[in-house]
């Protein structure tokens, strides 16, 4: 994925994100005392979460996920991405809601939070993530494929 117009500027965009996310994720920390998992908030929001913020809050990180994807677009001008399949994003999306439930966590909660915390846990569910994920490149690969 590339800004539009600008393909040098991909390295540029990412690093601006991840050190949004960061910021993010320590903010949360620092003031609410809470960890910034994306999961565990969406579960508190529809109800199914037990503790920490409030359902309000948690609507309120949840619903600035895909406004601040909307600010970056009207800023940049756009950007360009390729999506798959309804039922293939069907498919990954309950993929992924399974095993975060199996994993207590998901990616930014485990990997950008309890890295960062040196949590015996959360690396190996990291490191468990980041090995299905290249394994299932490389079989889709392997199949002939395509993958996004």
């Amino acid at each position: 994925m590339s800004l539009r117009g600008y393909p040098d500027a991909a390295p540029l965009a990412g690093l601006a994100g991840g050190v949004l996310i960061g910021l993010a994720a320590a903010l949360m920390l620092l003031a609410l005392g809470r960890i910034a998992g994306v999961s565990g908030l969406a579960a508190k929001a529809v109800g199914l979460g037990g503790s920490g913020i409030s359902r309000s809050g948690a609507w309120m990180f949840l619903i600035g996920l895909p406004l601040g994807a909307l600010i970056v677009i009207l800023v940049s001008g756009g950007i360009e991405a390729s999506f798959a399949s309804p039922p293939t994003l069907a498919i990954a999306g309950l993929a992924v809601g399974v095993g975060t439930r199996l994993g207590s966590g998901c990616t930014s909660g485990h990997g950008v939070c309890g890295v960062s915390r040196l949590s015996a846990r959360s690396i190996v569910a990291t490191l468990t993530f980041m090995a299905t994920g290249i394994a299932t490149v490389a079989v889709m690969n392997a199949l002939g494929l395509e993958v996004l």
